[in-house]
């Protein structure tokens, strides 16, 4: 489904992604794993167009690099940033419907179906995104990505400052977006989680995938961990 070959992107002069190559199938959970600072982000930031890429990134065979940002979410990729960029000013469920791509077509994802996967949302509907805790901001910003309906979904840090219980809804939600088939691209820093969950893991270092391997082949590759992932 995602096809990326030799990528690179930049920040300013600074040569950040250093030729990447990487594949996710229809239905696949794949794990971009590594150190804060090795190019994960900004590897996902490339492939939406929030950062110029140089390279090939091909999406259901179509050839997307170079594209603008919209253009690439109307052919089916949802992307969740590490920041919950949600809209402060609008109740939960407004927010929810504001992700809706198309009107006439109910997609796989249902606002019914946010709120029974995660109860809190659905005490906090009329509640305004400014004043819910940022472990439900999370939320709304992966639920509202996908009430557009991706095939692929990209999603940055989702766990990140979450309280136990919560983690836990997400680690949840994300088997059952796979389930559904939709394809999952996770930059993810707690290892539990990831490897719970994946089908496949990337180790980035360096600007670089270092790793590439099924879940069992990097559990059992202790030099990687060591290496790359370890404090």
């Amino acid at each position: 489904m995602l096809e990326v070959r030799d990528l690179h992107a930049y920040y300013g002069k600074s040569h950040i992604i250093q030729g990447v190559n990487f594949d996710v199938g229809a239905g696949e959970i794949v794990s971009l794993l590594g150190r804060n600072g090795v190019g994960r982000s900004t590897t996902l930031k490339a492939i939406t167009g929030e950062v110029e890429p140089v390279g090939t990134i091909n999406f259901k065979g179509e050839p997307i690099a170079g594209r603008k940002m919209h253009e690439i979410a109307r052919r089916g990729i949802g992307y969740v940033p590490e920041n919950r960029n949600i809209f402060p000013t609008l109740t939960v469920r407004q927010n929810l419907i504001l992700g809706i791509k198309n009107m006439r077509d109910q997609g796989r994802w249902s606002i019914g179906d946010m709120f029974e996967m995660f109860p809190n949302l659905a005490e906090r509907a009329d509640a305004l995104g400014s004043v819910i805790s940022g472990g439900e901001q999370q939320m709304l910003t992966i639920c509202r990505t996908l009430m557009g309906d991706p095939d692929l979904i990209m999603i940055d840090e989702p766990t990140e400052g979450l309280a136990p219980k919560l983690v836990e809804q997400v680690s949840g939600l994300l088997a059952e977006i796979a389930k559904r088939g939709v394809a999952i691209l996770l930059v993810e820093q707690k290892l539990d989680i990831a490897l719970d969950i994946s089908h496949r893991v990337h180790v980035m270092g360096h600007g670089r995938i270092v790793f590439e391997g099924t879940v069992s082949e990097f559990r059992s590759n202790t030099q990687v961990r060591k290496e790359w992932l370890e404090v």
